[in-house]
């Protein structure tokens, strides 16, 4: 089941997700194991080496949970 989709249209974050799960906690590891696959990314394609580059998102993630950018809109789709 897909529980995720995220695009960036015109420079912006469009996100289409179901809850999927009874625990908010899978979301943490659901989104723990996207950062890792994003850092693997970046050291096949970048100079910089997973752990490099898991460092700087973890670095942005904290940044923009402490204070957001952007906190978006979120509507339930039946």
């Amino acid at each position: 089941m897909e529980v995720l989709r995220a695009a960036v249209v015109e420079g912006g974050l469009h996100v289409s997700l179901r809850r999927a799960f009874d625990d908010p906690q899978a979301w943490g590891m659901l989104i723990a194991d996207v950062a890792r696959h994003a850092a693997r990314i970046f050291a096949k394609e970048t100079s910089l080496t997973e752990d490099e580059a898991l460092e700087r998102i973890r670095w942005m993630f904290d940044a923009e949970m402490d204070a957001p950018t952007d906190r978006g809109t979120t509507g339930a789709i039946s």
